[in-house]
């Protein structure tokens, strides 16, 4: 089984589970995560909660930090410092965050072993079933050797 597969399989945030998201996959620099609308997912609106999508952002883009340091991810700490939202449409039924890392592994990871820590953004695009993009997230992680 290789490292992505591994992160994968025990990426573990209750709150996240709790809400009914799911990591899809996990790949060097990269993450998606999908979510089903629910009766405890919605607003008062009967479409997805504002906070339940924001959760599947961070999610997600948690997925590709950890792809992004999967050779180190044992070794590492990370935080996700500040995280920026903007949602463009209405979003129902169920709901998949692709995530992807603004900078290489390669520079991220070069940039930890040399520093100790990297600070760096996550970008989201979270799109419905039919393919329209619901909102667009910027996620801020600080990962620093353990």
């Amino acid at each position: 089984m290789n490292m992505f597969q591994v992160i994968k399989d025990q990426f573990n945030v209750p709150f996240a589970t709790h809400t009914g998201v799911e990591i899809t996959d996990v790949a060097d620099g990269q993450g998606t995560a999908r979510m089903p609308q629910t009766e405890t997912s919605i607003n008062h609106i009967g479409s997805q909660h504002a906070g339940a999508l924001f959760t599947l952002g961070e999610a997600a883009s948690g997925a590709a930090m950890a792809g992004a340091f999967a050779p180190v991810i044992l070794e590492v700490r990370p935080i996700a410092g500040k995280a920026e939202i903007s949602y463009t449409k209405v979003a129902k039924g169920m709901i998949t965050a692709q995530s992807r890392t603004l900078l290489p592994s390669t520079e991220l990871l070069e940039k930890l072993n040399t520093d100790g820590k990297v600070a760096f953004n996550v970008a989201v695009d979270l799109t419905n079933a039919d393919g329209d993009q619901v909102a667009q997230m910027t996620v801020a992680w600080h990962v620093k050797k353990t």
